[in-house]
């Protein structure tokens, strides 16, 4: 059975929804004959490369926050993330275009180092003080994932590379419904919208491979949306 996995570096929801997708896949009697794959979806499409703002302040702007309302509103997303066993900073990230790093993803796909390189994004992004916007950050990611440094260097230097790649991962979304990611696809069959618990993961996986007619999408987890957007839990 195949899992397709729509989702973009810079959404917390992602980061989280895939540890909870992975401890819903581990409770799942047939994992070890899942396929799971990861596809691009960029939250901020039109933005400019490498023009960046740090997260607080583009939070605070978007939603007509302070920049303490900002903070508070990144606390209850960490509060989610550090329930699933996740390292979450509240201060000095910076938010931007992912279009690069989601062609290195396609390069990692093809060298069969994509998951690999997609947690330790996902770990600089989120959990250290390293930015994914950095191109040398992502070069020492895509080595630490195991990918050549010099062709790593060669896809970042050559912004046709893999755009393809990534520019199809996004119709297909679109054509799909999808309007938020996390997104899950389930044998094309189910999908599921958004950082939904463990055990609902299980159930869309049991529901798949029983070969039932879907439902159609799950919704109403948290989740970022095509804007930029991320649902944020509120008191």
């Amino acid at each position: 059975m195949r899992v397709e996995i729509w989702s973009d570096i810079a959404c917390p929801w992602c980061y989280i929804g895939k540890a909870r997708f992975t401890k819903g896949l581990a409770a799942f009697a047939h994992r070890d004959e899942v396929e799971v794959v990861f596809r691009s979806f960029e939250l901020d499409p039109n933005g400019a490369k490498g023009v960046t703002a740090p997260v607080l302040e583009m939070l605070a702007r978007k939603y007509g926050r302070t920049l303490d309302e900002a903070r508070g509103m990144e606390e209850h997303v960490a509060a989610s993330a550090r329930a699933e066993g996740l390292t979450y900073r509240t201060d000095g990230r910076d938010h931007g275009n992912t279009f690069d790093i989601h062609r290195l993803l396609h390069l990692a796909a093809a060298r069969g180092r994509q998951e690999a390189l997609l947690d330790l994004a996902y770990r600089a992004n989120f959990a250290e003080e390293r930015s994914v916007f950095d191109p040398e950050v992502l070069v020492a990611l895509a080595v630490e994932a195991g990918l050549e440094e010099a062709e790593a260097r060669e896809v970042l230097a050559d912004d046709s590379a893999y755009a393809a790649e990534v520019r199809a991962d996004e119709r297909e979304a679109a054509e799909l419904g999808a309007s938020a990611v996390p997104f899950f696809v389930f044998d094309r069959r189910y999908g599921i919208s958004g950082g939904q618990p463990a055990e609902v993961f299980t159930q869309a996986l049991e529901q798949a491979w029983a070969g039932r007619e879907p439902a159609g999408q799950d919704g109403g987890a948290e989740a970022c949306e095509a804007d930029g957007a991320c649902a944020v839990p509120q008191d």
